[in-house]
């Protein structure tokens, strides 16, 4: 039987570049890539941009590591074992699940959205799940506007000129003045309120992962607002607050 030819010698490329990245212990940048994939230098850079256009890959820092994209975390879960910041986050964010027993949610953000990489589900016979994979908009979630928070100044006005501040529920803050006094104080507390901002009937709390300057992720607690009251806020934000340390204290 003749060998079967196949199509596309550039999609051969593009998984062989992949296979590198999902095989590698960390990140690798353009360098370590060249060195161990027989491509030339200047093609696995036009593939790695056309991968990270698609949302394949994406990447990170000044000299750009490259890890898989969160578009195959639809395609499977496993794929999700290549972010270290689910390997790093989720013992700490299923212990705190158990401490409040409401369901907790960690993503990144990527073209504007926030991101769900993982979850621990809420162990309450009524709770919300969010799909794996699935986004929110930044700017009615809890999770959304404690990373807002840290943007710079430049980098709110550009995602501000982009984004359309659309009213998901009466509680949505659809005025750049609203929710640039929100973000200023959410970023002086360290956390961020979705106070049925995002979705009817939904209560969160979001907490940013930030160190050294770089954003890489966060995580919020979520609840039908039904059973939030002020003590419940106060042991969430306390609880929260203490899992973000012990998190990035990992970096």
């Amino acid at each position: 039987m003749t060998e079967k030819r196949l199509y596309g010698t550039v999609l051969l490329k593009a998984k062989e570049i992949l296979d590198f990245i999902a095989n590698s212990k960390t990140a690798p940048g353009l360098k370590e890539i060249s060195q161990n994939v027989d491509i030339s230098k200047p093609t696995i850079l036009k593939i790695l941009q056309t991968l990270e256009y698609c949302g394949y890959v994406r990447s990170l820092g000044t000299v750009k590591q490259y890890y898989l994209g969160t578009i195959f975390i639809k395609y499977g879960n496993e794929s999700t074992q290549s972010f270290n910041l689910v390997k790093i986050a989720m013992p700490f964010l299923n212990k705190l699940r158990d401490q409040t027993t409401e369901a907790i949610n960690l993503g990144i953000v990527e073209n504007d959205k926030v991101v769900l990489l993982d979850r621990a589900k809420s162990t309450n016979s009524i709770h919300f799940d969010l799909e794996l994979g699935g986004t929110m908009d930044m700017y009615s979630s809890a999770m959304g506007k404690a990373i807002l928070s840290y943007y710079s100044e430049q980098k709110i006005d550009s995602y501000l000129d982009k984004t359309v501040l659309t009213p998901l529920t009466k509680n949505t803050l659809v005025t750049r003045q609203d929710l640039m006094a929100d973000l200023s104080t959410n970023k002086a507390r360290g956390y961020a309120i979705d106070d049925i901002e995002n979705q009817d009937g939904v209560y969160c709390v979001g907490f940013p992962l930030v160190k050294d300057g770089q954003i890489f992720g966060g995580f919020s607690i979520s609840a039908p607002v039904f059973r939030i009251n002020e003590d419940t806020v106060k042991n969430w934000i306390e609880l929260g607050t203490n899992t973000k340390n012990q998190i990035l204290a990992q970096f």
